[in-house]
């Protein structure tokens, strides 16, 4: 008796283009979701990243005939979709909205949550957020590259096959974006640190 395996995600789409819409609802099930935390990390705006994440496996279902395997994985090709998508509305629409829907959502299940010390959940809270919004002020080619890599934590190969360029370009790519968040960072931090001073002098 020989175990069942689950049908990779190129076959899933092979299936898909046979007609099989199960395939389909497969497929979306097991990627919708990394594609919207791309597009949610992208972009900063929930709405949009929905939208985007609905766009991206409406072009599967027409194109996914363009898909070729020797070219990188499925995953890729959807992520190489939701960035451009992504990049067309953002530049379209010129503004980037602010994570605010996602950040009253983290916050009400922290609060929700009996802590020892519900200090800490407020100072990490707005360390995450802290970080998300310099993601967000980032350039476009680094940010990119720290959501994939950094935030998506997935490998330079794979990086470089969604954003369609070479590993040494996603390297000194995601070099330069760190050292941009860091800089950007660094004045809240040390604002942290002059506001715990002051605290201390009016003890």
């Amino acid at each position: 008796m020989t175990a069942t395996t689950d049908p990779s995600d190129s076959e899933l789409l092979q299936s898909m283009m046979a007609g099989d819409e199960g395939a389909l609802a497969q497929l979306y099930q097991r990627r919708a979701r990394d594609v919207f935390r791309f597009a949610l990390q992208m972009c900063g705006s929930a709405a949009l990243a929905d939208d985007v994440t609905q766009e991206v496996f409406m072009v599967l279902i027409r194109e996914g005939h363009t898909f070729n395997a020797g070219r990188g994985s499925v995953s890729a090709f959807l992520m190489g979709v939701a960035r451009n998508h992504v990049l067309r509305r953002l530049r379209r629409e010129r503004f980037y909205v602010s994570m605010e829907e996602d950040s009253q959502s983290d916050t009400a299940r922290k609060t929700s949550r009996t802590t020892e010390n519900p200090l800490d959940d407020l100072s990490r809270t707005e360390t995450i957020e802290s970080v998300r919004r310099s993601v967000l002020a980032l350039p476009e080619r680094y940010r990119e590259v720290v959501v994939l890599c950094d935030l998506q934590e997935m490998s330079y190969v794979e990086a470089a096959e969604i954003l369609g360029c070479a590993v040494g370009t996603v390297r000194s790519r995601l070099h330069r974006g760190r050292a941009l968040l860091i800089e950007k960072l660094r004045p809240a931090d040390k604002e942290e640190a002059v506001e715990v001073k002051s605290a201390r002098c009016f003890a």
